[in-house]
């Protein structure tokens, strides 16, 4: 019963979290008007409030929540499944340079094609592909310990991404094209769109159902790679297949989104101190905590402040001080 009511939360949660946010905003709305909106959308009631209304809700707020729950939830996931696979609690979503990658395809979007939201899309998806290639090809160069070198191929190809960034960056129009690449990279959900939630929903889909298919395995590998092929697992196939889920969920998310921190290393870790290191609990867990999050996150940066505070740094205020407290509970001992 208690497992039930668990589960019930779990899945609960974000949804209750998601209604509740359409009334949060400087336009005052009333349950009546959330409920006939929808229903009108729906086909179910006549229109009895507002065009404003409608806008609020309907054009505005509702596809703003619906992608910062299906872009937290990736995130979550990613990070929960890297940090099981490199048996390393420091790992995050973006370990493997897809962030980095990203950044890149979109600030050089932002130069050639002047802010023109498809083509920013499908380069910064791009090249975060390509980012967790070349790490990828660099961690399998060598027959030894392939998933340090796999985290190391990450670091390198972040690094060589980063710099590329700064460099796009110093050349870029200062009065229009810099301000743009620099909010994009602080991350914001702000000109969240249906048709968003229709390019991302794809990829973030695909990596998020074939992680929980493959979470049971995510405790064999976490066993290590002896163990994983003792057991009979072609370790080979499943880190392959882990990566290549991972890498489409969080490239889904960054290239609708920004660059997003904290949330891939901090979530995972909440959902192991609320249900254990069980991969095939910690991953669905890790997937309702992260969207129910980072909607929560987006309400504050759209009403703190007279004009909106990028979820970028919203999540590091949250997350750092947090993972103080985390490495004080575990006294550094990581798991």
């Amino acid at each position: 019963m208690k497992k039930v009511l668990a589960y019930s939360a779990f899945i609960a949660g974000p949804l209750i979290i998601i209604f509740l946010s359409l009334f949060i905003g400087r336009y005052p709305l009333s349950i009546s008007d959330v409920l006939n909106v929808l229903g009108f959308k729906i086909g179910f009631v006549e229109l009895k409030s507002s065009d404003t209304s409608v806008n609020v809700i309907w054009d505005i707020r509702l596809p703003r929540i619906i992608l910062g729950a299906i872009v937290g939830g990736s995130l979550a996931v990613s990070g929960a499944s890297f940090q099981g696979l490199f048996r390393n609690p420091l790992v995050s979503s973006g370990i493997l340079g897809v962030s980095a990658g990203a950044g890149f395809g979109a600030s050089l979007a932002i130069i050639l094609f002047q802010n023109q939201s498809t083509y920013i899309y499908l380069f910064a998806f791009s090249f975060g592909l390509l980012a967790v290639v070349l790490s990828y090809i660099i961690g399998f160069n060598y027959n030894s310990t392939p998933t340090i070198m796999l985290v190391l191929g990450g670091v390198i190809v972040s690094a060589i991404f980063s710099s590329l960034v700064s460099l796009l960056k110093y050349i870029a129009d200062p009065y229009e094209q810099l301000p743009s690449i620099v909010f994009w990279l602080m991350g914001s959900l702000a000109s969240a769109e249906f048709q968003d939630i229709l390019i991302s929903a794809i990829p973030m889909s695909i990596g998020i159902i074939g992680l929980i298919a493959i979470r049971w395995r995510l405790n064999i590998l976490s066993m290590g790679d002896r163990e994983a092929q003792a057991l009979g697992v072609n370790i080979f196939l499943v880190k392959g297949l882990a990566i290549l889920f991972a890498t489409l969920a969080t490239a889904g998310a960054v290239c609708v989104s920004g660059i997003i921190g904290w949330v891939g290393l901090v979530i995972p870790h909440i959902g192991r101190m609320l249900v254990g290191n069980n991969n095939q609990v910690l991953i669905p867990v890790s997937l309702s905590l992260g969207a129910g999050y980072l909607v929560l996150v987006d309400n504050l940066a759209r009403t703190l402040t007279g004009s909106e505070i990028p979820l970028g740094i919203l999540t590091s205020l949250l997350g750092a001080p947090f993972f103080i407290y985390l490495l004080k509970r575990t006294k550094g001992r990581g798991w």
